[in-house]
């Protein structure tokens, strides 16, 4: 079995072996791959494979020579669940790889699957941690890292304001700072974390949130313009949607408890636990499922995936408020 260390800046190694179950940094350990390969050659075939579809002498044939030699990643998710037989498959390929493929793996660690997680690691993969964040001072940590990744200035006020207003949601935390770099100039503190997620942003984008997780369709509607015509971002809205409806998805599915236990739990403050409680009311899983998808798809809309993004935000709404009646009706 091959043993050369792949170096941790060699994006297009052999082999990368992404560890652990936050979303976002999985995503952004498939991201550089694909990113550092299309650099290298704007042809690269890319392949994002569940276990389902890397069935036994699946990755034989997608690791045969091309015809045109084309440079190819193989993003392989969930590799926990792989088969055994597609393990067997794995381990063989992982001890002579080749030329011009990067494997990426993504793994949730722990003791399923342990043993090609091991494998490889002994046969030199470049690994990228990827740990689910479990502690407020992570959270922190993760915002000031995310600031200074886009090379600004944050105070440790504004820091920590924005995951008390955000939670527990790295991509939202990641989508927040994102938007305040791009919208404010200078260094960023805790009047301008402020103006956009507890003052403008509670009058307008979150009172728009608020309303649509309520099923107050016109009302939430009437909310959205209003915001819309003070100049309050696309983005934040969607934003703000997504926080409503993933609390709502996520108090639902949590143990009953006292609300400062269950904002431990949740990574919410426990005036927020008061509020989504009064909110739940009608939600289904199912409804929570079809809200997310609406609010996906205006996310993309907002971000130049549409021709109308106030369309797009007005669909949202109307989503949301229906899924929110779900079990009313």
């Amino acid at each position: 079995m091959a043993t050369r260390k792949t170096s941790p800046d060699d994006l297009l190694g052999p082999v990368t072996l992404a560890v652990g179950q936050e979303d976002l940094l999985l995503d952004r350990a498939v991201q550089e791959v694909v990113s550092a390969a299309r650099a290298a050659d704007a042809d690269t075939d890319v392949r994002d494979l569940t276990p389902d579809q890397l069935q036994p002498g699946a990755l034989a044939e997608l690791t045969s020579p091309s015809l045109f030699a084309e440079r190819k990643v193989l993003i392989v998710r969930s590799a926990q669940d792989l088969s055994a037989d597609t393990i067997k498959d794995v381990k063989a390929y992982l001890a002579d790889p080749v030329e011009d493929i990067s494997l990426v793996l993504l793994h949730a660690g722990g003791a399923k699957g342990k043993g090609l997680l091991d494998a490889a690691r002994k046969a030199g993969a470049r690994e990228v941690a990827c740990p689910k964040t479990t502690k407020p001072a992570e959270r922190l940590t993760f915002v000031r890292q995310e600031f200074r990744a886009l090379g600004r200035s944050a105070t440790a006020e504004a820091c920590q304001v924005l995951v008390d207003a955000i939670g527990s949601d790295l991509r939202e935390l990641a989508s927040a700072v994102a938007q305040l770099v791009s919208d404010v100039d200078g260094t960023i503190d805790e009047a301008v974390v402020g103006r956009y997620y507890t003052g403008r942003a509670e009058a307008s984008s979150f009172n728009v949130a608020d309303r649509a997780v309520e099923g107050r369709a016109a009302e939430a509607l009437e909310a959205l313009r209003w915001s819309l015509s003070t100049g309050v971002a696309p983005v934040l809205i969607t934003s703000a949607l997504a926080q409503g409806v993933r609390a709502i998805g996520k108090l639902s599915s949590a143990r009953g408890g006292r609300p400062a236990d269950l904002a431990r739990e949740l990574g919410m403050p426990p005036w927020k636990i008061d509020r989504v409680r009064q909110q739940m009311r009608g939600w289904t899983p199912d409804g929570v499922s079809l809200a997310l998808r609406a609010v996906a798809e205006a996310d993309a809309g907002v971000k130049g995936g549409g021709d109308d993004p106030e369309y797009a935000l007005e669909k949202a709404v109307v989503a949301v408020a229906r899924a929110a009646r779900m079990r009313r009706g």
